[in-house]
């Protein structure tokens, strides 16, 4: 397809995003779309993002990916990715239209089942999102909410354990922190940090010290604040994400069964990803635009290579095993990193 070019919409450490629109040799046959921008040299993610969204196209609660190009602008060769665009923003966005920063407990609970439709369909074909969050969920102009942002997204047999800080602060797992286990529970675990800040307009942890965030997250047993205004079964629900131990922590599929949102109104899940339907169909829906805002804590990826090897602990059953509290100490004082600032997709209107 024939675009060009349009408005400037957010940038990134290494990524642009504007607005793609027909050329005029096109004949305007295709919608309003984001193009998500990068130097050639530095596409490897773009390129991985795009393979990814590829395999999950036929999910509704996912951003679609229309294809991928390549240009020459001003002497550099770019390479573009196409996706979805509208004008609703993002959850992070959604919040600020309301007065008092939080969503009605009916709007926690559409969005939340959507969501849950969308990492559903992800867990189900293999992948970890790893970076749930406000920032990332988009809001369509028909109000639908859509999971985007797959650049830290991962195959869940890829990274049992021991991979490197992956993700953002606030909405880690302990698992994660811990011992660098990220599959589907974590996903889980992100999702109550998103109801509990949709449902108060306040993010699920009160810290602004990294380092005393990694070890409330990480040692012991304490969990986010459950709401207090929720109904019981938003409550309930809250607290089957925030479970510390992951094997016991409720799946995707088990809390699109739960009380809090299964009214069975409105759609019917088949577990067998290739019978996901809904009972009406849906128009076409247009995805948010990547005005992604994001907040003080941005999301990273990091090696743990450069950490100092962990000593062997007898009775562990490994000989590569480290303990939550060394590790923890490990992350705060030997990671470089720019915890405050973003790294990421930034607000430019």
């Amino acid at each position: 397809m024939d675009w060009v070019r349009g408005e400037k919409v957010g940038h990134g450490s290494f990524a642009t995003v504007s607005l793609a629109v027909p050329s005029s040799e096109s004949g305007g046959h295709f919608p309003l779309m984001a193009v998500k921008s990068c130097g050639f040299s530095q596409s490897s993610s773009l390129m991985r993002e795009k393979l990814i969204l590829d395999e999950l196209k036929d999910c509704p609660e996912v951003i679609r990916c229309f294809g991928e190009s390549l240009s020459y602008e001003n002497g550099e060769r770019l390479y573009n990715l196409l996706l979805e665009y509208a004008s609703g923003g993002t959850l992070a966005d959604k919040l600020r239209i309301y007065g008092d920063r939080r969503l009605p407990e009916s709007e926690v609970r559409r969005c939340t089942k959507a969501l849950l439709r969308g990492i559903h369909y992800i867990h189900k074909l293999g992948y970890v999102h790893c970076d749930i969050k406000l920032q990332n969920i988009l809001v369509g102009s028909d109000g639908g909410v859509k999971l985007a942002d797959f650049g830290l997204a991962k195959k869940a047999e890829a990274g049992v354990s021991g991979c490197g800080l992956r993700g953002t602060p606030l909405y880690m797992s302990p698992e994660m922190v811990c011992s660098g286990e990220q599959g589907p529970p974590a996903d889980i675990w992100a999702v109550g940090c998103v109801v509990v800040e949709m449902a108060t307009g306040s993010p699920a942890w009160k810290c602004s010290d990294v380092a005393g965030l990694l070890f409330r997250i990480g040692i012991g047993e304490e969990v986010p604040e459950v709401p207090r205004d929720l109904s019981e079964e938003g409550k309930d629900f809250i607290r089957r994400c925030f479970v510390k131990n992951p094997s016991d922590r409720w799946t995707a599929e088990m809390l699109l069964n739960h009380p809090f949102i299964s009214d069975g109104q409105d759609f019917y899940y088949d577990v067998d990803v290739a019978s996901f339907t809904t009972k009406e169909e849906e128009s076409a829906s247009i995805s948010p635009r990547y005005t992604l805002n994001f907040p003080d804590w941005a999301s990273l990826t990091c090696s743990m290579t450069s950490l100092p090897l962990p000593a062997y602990s007898p009775g562990s059953g490994s000989s590569f095993f480290v303990s939550p509290r060394v590790r923890l100490q490990d992350l705060v004082n030997n990671q470089i990193l720019g915890w405050s600032t973003s790294d990421d997709w930034l607000t430019v209107r």
